[in-house]
């Protein structure tokens, strides 16, 4: 019986991601995704790739279970590719994954791994076991006076970068002015940073670290997928040229090129490996200028939003669950690509005018001219004879040349 008509892709989200990973699907066994979420995006709007249904509390694991059962009960007959696509959904998933009907699959980690990976405080204690670089860093368990933030306190000068530890915690408290991550220039504005943070409720560790000198265009993204026996089947590393600057969206990347780095790959493949990872891993990186280094900031425990810059240089990451999860294959030794293709999720004129390092724009420009370029929502499967779907695309993209005029800087 073809994988097509065994197979059902069970998505816990809304945004881009989601829409990427139910394109990766598709495009690897021509199924549709059924995909649940608190509300519906545009991302994953008017689209022939993903059905998606409203759970307003699917944020709670009882929800969640009941939910993902439910729909497994209804189709008994698949075996049901269940994943997230955020970080919450996807720590969900971690607590019910055992609790999940037969036919479904979760490929993720422990909730024990997790809660020694997920918070950056415990993980960048992990970067020291294993020899990791990381930026200089300085914890924060609540409200601080200017006076305790010194550069000499810290052991780093200012200009410095403030973000929670736990950014599933951090999006539960919400306040006025919230911003994925801050910049501090003075110990006063890290003092105001850190009591906004915690008077909002926010209960756990507040990172500041040293400012990395560089723009978006020092940023890199590494993406990994670890099978059922723990062994890291593949890797795509990414240079990434430009990133999102609204307040919510800092820091999503916007523009990649993929690149080949045998050391950085093989240092974080043993990491992974010897920690007994499984299922999808994402690091965010920086090049330090100053050092030569290449300096790890988090691991997110799934794969990325960026994740199409991953399927569009040919290593589809639905096609690695299915294999080792549902057939049960042996997909050999791990695959570190060295193939070159530029992805974005932005217009093309965005990338050419707000990427500040020549030379990856003008290798973007040469990946184009070759038919190496790939885009998150440029399906022509959903986007012909769809006129709705065209249309949010259109006004999408277009939206994006107003966004970087008013918060690029």
């Amino acid at each position: 019986m073809p994988v097509s008509e065994t197979i059902l892709p069970v998505l816990i989200g809304a945004d881009m991601n989601c829409y990427t990973l139910a394109r990766a699907f598709h495009e690897a066994y021509g199924v549709r995704s059924y995909a649940f979420g608190r509300w519906a995006m545009g991302d994953t709007m008017y689209s022939r790739l993903v059905r998606f249904t409203a759970v307003p509390d699917i944020d709670s694991a009882d929800t969640l279970l009941r939910t993902v059962t439910d729909f497994a009960a209804a189709h008994a007959d698949k075996t049901l590719v269940v994943m997230g696509c955020t970080d919450d959904y996807a720590s969900l998933l971690m607590d019910v994954r055992d609790k999940l009907p037969a036919n479904c699959i979760a490929p993720y980690i422990t909730p024990e791994l997790r809660d020694k990976l997920v918070s950056k405080a415990d993980f960048y204690a992990l970067c020291d076991k294993y020899g990791i670089p990381y930026p200089k860093t300085f914890c924060a368990e609540g409200p601080m006076d200017a006076a305790a933030l010194s550069p000499e306190a810290l052991g780093f000068a200012y200009p410095v970068i403030v973000k929670p530890s736990s950014s599933i915690l951090y999006w539960k408290h919400p306040f006025d002015g919230m911003k994925k991550v801050y910049t501090a220039a003075t110990p006063e504005e890290a003092s105001a940073i850190l009591a906004q943070i915690y008077g909002a409720g926010y209960p756990d560790i507040v990172i500041l670290q040293d400012r990395i000198p560089g723009d978006d265009s020092f940023m890199h993204v590494l993406t990994a997928y670890c099978d059922k026996n723990n062994s890291v089947k593949m890797m795509c590393l990414g240079h990434v040229g430009l990133e999102e600057h609204t307040p919510k969206a800092l820091g999503n990347h916007a523009a990649i090129i993929t690149e080949y780095n045998e050391p950085l790959m093989t240092k974080l493949k043993a990491f992974l490996e010897d920690v007994g990872y499984t299922g999808f891993a994402n690091f965010d990186i920086k090049y330090d200028s100053r050092d030569g280094s290449y300096r790890v900031f988090e691991i997110n425990l799934r794969q990325g939003r960026s994740n199409y810059y991953v399927t569009g240089a040919g290593l589809n990451i639905a096609r690695y669950v299915v294999e080792d999860r549902v057939l049960g294959s042996d997909l050999g030794p791990c695959v570190m690509n060295e193939k070159e293709t530029f992805w974005h999720s932005v217009p093309r004129a965005v990338v050419y005018k707000y990427v500040k390092d020549p030379a990856f724009v003008e290798k973007a420009r040469r990946l184009v001219r070759e038919g190496r370029e790939t885009t998150s929502f440029g399906c022509g499967y959903d986007l012909r004879w769809n006129p709705r779907r065209f249309a949010y695309y259109l006004v999408h993209m277009q939206r994006y040349f107003k966004k970087f005029k008013t918060y690029y800087k």
